[in-house]
């Protein structure tokens, strides 16, 4: 054997060596020739011409997380909010995802924040707080078409967090101290007016109570008074008596008095008694 086919067959080698190419699994790998796109191979064991043929790109099949930074976003009731999201999504098209933009990656990146950015700058602060389903959404929606156009389907769009900036935190807390403060105040003075009405309300019921039971004393006494009025007239003796003994317990009552010195008593008291009682 010469040496220039013991060159050759070593070139053979080298080459045959070279153009080997094994994908291994989740990946896919474009393969130009003379610089032109020539196709994909997938995994497994390939052979290609390592003189002509390059592989340019490989490219995963598997689903890609990509993490979307934080940023500041405006509401429209101008408080500043802060939100980040995560965007998972798959190579559908290898050639258009290699040839149609430069970076998939950092393009897809930058869509869903200017998105997010422009979705939540549409809502108040209230609603973009607890719209995290509605923002998802319109957000996936926002993206999949252009997506689309550069070979990628967008699986999910998360939101990671939404929130009010520092600044806007402590706003809200003084806001929300204020209110509490505000209703406290507002509950005393109602308590303290319902107070005041059902005390005047039991006054009231008191007053008229009190009037309802002077005016069946009154009708009692009243009657008492008509009923002793005829029954003196019937029977002077026993009335003249009765009133009599009556009386001297009054003035028996004055005389024990501490502030009492003198009793003045009629001379003629059953004279008296029956004056009282309009006798003759």
């Amino acid at each position: 054997m010469t040496e220039l086919s013991i060159v050759i067959i070593f070139l053979v080698i080298i080459a045959i060596v070279k153009g080997v190419r094994i994908v291994p699994q989740g990946e896919e790998w474009v393969v130009e020739r003379l610089g032109k796109f020539t196709g994909v191979i997938t995994p497994g064991l390939h052979v290609i011409n390592p003189i002509l043929s390059k592989v340019r790109y490989q490219v995963t099949t598997k689903d890609i997380i990509l993490e979307i930074p934080e940023q500041e976003v405006i509401t429209s009731d101008n408080a500043v909010i802060l939100a980040n999201a995560v965007a998972f999504i798959k190579v559908s098209s290898i050639e258009r995802a290699v040839y149609g933009i430069e970076n998939f990656r950092e393009a897809m990146r930058n869509m869903v924040q200017t998105n997010l950015r422009s979705i939540i700058g549409g809502m108040e602060l209230n609603h973009a707080l607890t719209s995290r389903d509605r923002i998802k959404a319109e957000l996936k929606n926002a993206v999949a078409d252009e997506a689309l156009d550069w070979g990628l389907t967008v699986k999910s769009v998360e939101i990671q967090d939404i929130k009010p900036s520092i600044n806007m935190q402590n706003a809200m807390e003084r806001q929300a101290a204020a209110e509490r403060e505000r209703v406290a105040v507002v509950t005393e003075a109602e308590g303290a007016k319902q107070a005041l009405i059902l005390n005047a309300e039991a006054r009231l019921e008191a007053a008229r109570k009190d009037a309802e039971a002077q005016m069946v004393g009154a009708k009692a006494s009243a009657e008492s008074i008509k009923f002793i009025t005829a029954s003196a007239k019937e029977n002077i003796d026993s009335a003249n008596f009765l009133l009599g003994d009556r009386y001297i317990q009054a003035l028996q009552k004055m005389s024990s008095s501490g502030n009492s010195k003198i009793v003045v008593m009629p001379g003629d008291l059953i004279g008296a008694v029956r004056n009282l009682v309009g006798g003759k």
